[in-house]
């Protein structure tokens, strides 16, 4: 099916998905720990007959049973090297049982592995693997593909990239939010639907973890920058274990049915079943929302004229007529010798501290590049990246003049970035509106040919205008560019201000965003930041949308600020107000405070390494502190008290699990360093002995990993099972090690009941450790349910948890 006759398909009507496979196998024989592919090929009965149930219910894409059956999964079960038959044997079951009444749809999902810098796993080696299962299901006859259940969204881009890469059939991409309507990752619907429908998803959408209600929110945000439908494929409610210790779903298929209403009025088109959801629930949905109405226009129709632009955490939407921007330019090595000199020692120390003082200093973009002798450009300005990318939910700006660097980190930026820049240069030109159309970036217009800088305005009118055309006919908009303005120097060219001015005039005539390089206007000047200040506020009263400068300028934001006041822009005063007032507190430091944090700068500079997770950094500044603290000092007075800060940070929803890893690897490396040092000025003995496993049936294992981090940093000794553990190692393994605590992790419904078994199984062998769970799907009211000590939501709470049951003080 091509994306075309995709678009056909599904025009103008309700498209109904499928409901859960999981659930309803377990209930058709499917134990818990085997690979599920590899049962439905030994039973195929049970899919077969499950399928063309939902198909009679009126489903129009079944989702082929093929969810896990990529290389890193398969291998966890021994069975890697028999991807091409199972996969293209599940396809074929899926498409028997469809008849040719309905679609079928190649499904793909998570492998389990982090991503780099958090994970082992390379942004390339991912995309491998689902190009691998992507190019089995196209040629097993899929008439489309699914990657669902996703909490990253980086790799929900790598999996979209695969299927452009190696196929042509349409893409649905479905992420799963948590209560706080934010992915693990901390991607909100918003900009998961802008960088995933920049990037050629067909569909994007959410499934699992609530029921439908509670899916509304999601659906909602995701519809108001939408240019594509809206899936919504919820559970049938929230779990809960019945009087058998089974997993079961208390929403019944009626109530299912009406609340599915809601997420067709709250925007989606697509609609299935999850976790819980039966034929019985897939027929209700069809019943019940049937006779609905379509919306007549989306609400991304509405928004035109609107910009977005995202990093994997936040969008920074904006119109020709909304508050003007800065773009910080500080992350540039150029006139900077001692940064170049720290990049060439691998030394990214002064990055982080661009970032913080530009996003203080309220950048609303960071601009990076790397542009310098000496370095692997391409490789540098990918780590420069990722670490900013860690560091800020800033979106960023890519700045380099090789067309190579610029789709390179492009491919692994794990948002919607801005180029810098594209200009009418014919080696360059194409290329890059290429890569741009291919990766869903935004770009900077810049006015240059091959002849170089244009002769007068109408030269560089007329490049605009042949750029422009190009990129339209390759399917942006004008909401996909920037202009630069292209200013020169007033002393070299006393009508530069003049001209530039006018390029920004006419572009907003044409609808078109502008931005300029501010310093330019004043090179070789005196005094220069007067001249920049007074061009700034001209520039922005005829139209000018963001500037490429320093943000620690104050003479320059505040003209910006007052600027934008000025003209009327929409929440400016407050804005002006809320920025005047946090520099006078800046400003009104006493002398005494400022001593006091000298004197902890030694132990404020470990604490700050923790809370930005520089792992690279820490180490040195942990021995600067040694020489003038013990290392309990170091422990009690910059160590714990950053990662206290670091777990309040996440559980505000300011930090989320990129940040926290980052903060709990630095402290662990700090931790590893003094180790010696704190067991020979103690007894040795660590607070307690904590088993920790996922659960049998469960390969899923992100969130227990850093559990079990967490808890070691905070000295208890850990022994760690991984995961897929039956009860009988677990409870064997505490019996063993004389365990304080038995920490319990589960992702999927369908394995959460295995808590319960290993609860009861601890009784049985006479084990008194107490018990903490925790895991996605995971509530207070299971841990109460099944006699569990100890809930904890996440990482960061497991160890006030832990403290908390064994009666340890903080």
């Amino acid at each position: 099916m091509t994306k075309q006759e995709f678009r056909e398909f599904y025009q103008n009507k309700l498209i109904y998905l499928d409901g859960a496979t999981g659930s309803n196998l377990q209930k058709a024989g499917m134990p818990t720990g085997v690979c599920p592919e590899q049962w439905i090929l030994e039973h195929p009965d049970a899919i077969l007959e499950l399928q063309r149930a939902f198909v009679e219910a009126g489903t129009n894409i079944l989702y082929a049973p093929t969810f896990t059956a990529n290389r890193i999964k398969l291998a966890e079960y021994g069975l890697a090297e028999h991807l091409i038959d199972m996969n293209t044997e599940l396809v074929r079951l899926a498409k028997q049982a469809a008849g040719g009444k309905a679609l079928v749809a190649g499904d793909i999902t998570m492998t389990g592995r982090q991503l780099t810098p958090m994970g082992d796993m390379d942004f390339e080696q991912l995309i491998d693997v689902y190009k691998e299962q992507i190019r089995v299901l196209d040629q097993a006859g899929v008439d489309l593909l699914v990657v669902e259940t996703m909490m990253s969204l980086q790799e929900t881009r790598a999996a979209l990239i695969a299927a452009k890469e190696v196929s042509s059939l349409p893409v649905i991409a479905s992420l799963t939010f948590e209560s706080d309507n934010k992915t693990l990752f901390g991607t909100d619907p918003m900009t998961a639907m802008l960088v995933l429908q920049a990037l050629g998803a067909d569909v994007v959408g959410t499934n699992c973890s609530t029921g439908p209600d509670q899916m509304c929110g999601v659906v909602r945000q995701m519809k108001q920058v939408a240019k594509i439908p809206v899936l919504a494929k919820p559970n049938a409610g929230l779990p809960k274990l019945d009087s058998e210790g089974r997993t079961v779903y208390e929403m019944d298929a009626e109530t299912f049915g009406r609340e599915m209403c809601l997420l067709v009025e709250a925007g989606a088109t697509f609609l299935g079943g999850c976790c819980g959801t039966t034929v019985k629930h897939i027929r209700s949905m069809v019943e019940k929302t049937g006779a609905m109405k379509l919306p007549e226009t989306t609400d991304a129709a509405q928004n035109k004229g609107i910009r977005y632009l995202t990093s994997e955490r936040k969008t920074l939407a904006f119109g020709l007529d909304d508050r003007f921007h800065i773009v910080g330019e500080r992350i540039n090595p150029t006139g900077k010798k001692k940064f170049q000199a720290c990049i060439r020692d691998n030394d990214f120390s002064m990055v982080e501290e661009f970032v913080t003082q530009q996003e203080e200093s309220g950048a609303s973009i960071l601009d990076i590049n790397m542009g310098m002798s000496g370095i692997d450009e391409k490789e540098t300005l990918l780590k420069v990246m990722e670490d900013v990318s860690m560091q800020t939910s800033l979106p960023l700006c890519i700045d380099s003049s090789h067309v190579d660097v610029q789709e390179y980190v492009l491919r692994h930026y794990p948002g919607r970035a801005l180029i810098n820049s594209i200009s009418m240069e014919s080696a360059k030109m194409e290329p890059l509106l290429q890569i741009a159309k291919k990766y869903g970036a935004m770009f900077i217009l810049l006015p240059v040919s091959d002849e170089g800088l244009p002769k007068d305005l109408d030269e560089k009118k007329e490049i605009i205008q042949k750029i422009l055309r190009r990129a339209l006919e390759l399917g942006f908009t004008k909401e996909d560019i920037v202009v630069d303005g292209l200013v020169a120097t007033v002393g070299a060219n006393k009508n530069a201000a003049l001209e530039t001015l006018e390029t920004i005039r006419y572009c907003k005539e044409q609808g078109l965003a502008t931005i300029c390089g501010l310093s330019n206007i004043s090179f070789g000047l005196p005094e220069r930041s007067y001249i920049n200040a007074a061009f700034l506020t001209m520039a922005i009263a005829n139209g000018l949308t963001m500037a490429i400068a320093n943000p620690n300028q104050e003479l320059l934001t505040s003209c910006m600020l007052a600027s934008d006041l000025l003209l009327h822009k929409q929440d400016a005063d407050l804005s002006y107000i809320e920025v005047m007032n946090e520099r006078k507190q800046r400003t009104a430091k006493t002398v005494e405070q400022e001593a006091s944090a000298a004197e902890k700068s030694v132990l404020q500079k470990v604490y700050e390494c923790v809370l930005k997770g520089n792992k690279t950094k820490i180490v040195d500044q942990v021995h600067e502190a040694l020489k003038e603290h013990e290392a309990q000092q170091i422990l009690n007075e910059a160590l714990l008290p950053a990662i206290n800060e670091v777990g309040d940070l996440f559980d505000k929803g300011i930090y989320f699990l990129p940040q926290l890893i980052a903060s709990a690897e630095a402290m662990k490396t700090a931790i590893e360093d003094i180790q010696p040092l704190l067991l020979a000025a103690s007894d040795g003995k660590p607070k307690a002995t904590i088993v920790i496993a996922t659960v049998e049936g469960d390969i899923h294992d992100i969130g227990k990993n850093l559990v079990a981090l967490m808890l070691k940093n905070y000295g208890f000794r850990v022994i760690d099972l991984g995961k897929d553990v039956p009860k009988e190692v677990i409870i064997e393994t505490a019996k063993k090690e004389h365990a304080d605590i038995i920490a319990l992790s589960a992702l999927m419904t369908t394995t959460m009941q295995q808590m319960k078994h290993v609860i009861e199984y601890a009784k049985e062998q006479g084990v008194t450790a107490k018990v903490l769970i925790g895991g996605a799907v995971i509530t207070q009211e299971y841990a109460d349910e099944i006699g569990a000590d100890g809930y904890s939501k996440d990482a960061a709470e497991a160890v006030k948890v832990a403290k908390q049951v064994l009666g340890l003080r903080d």
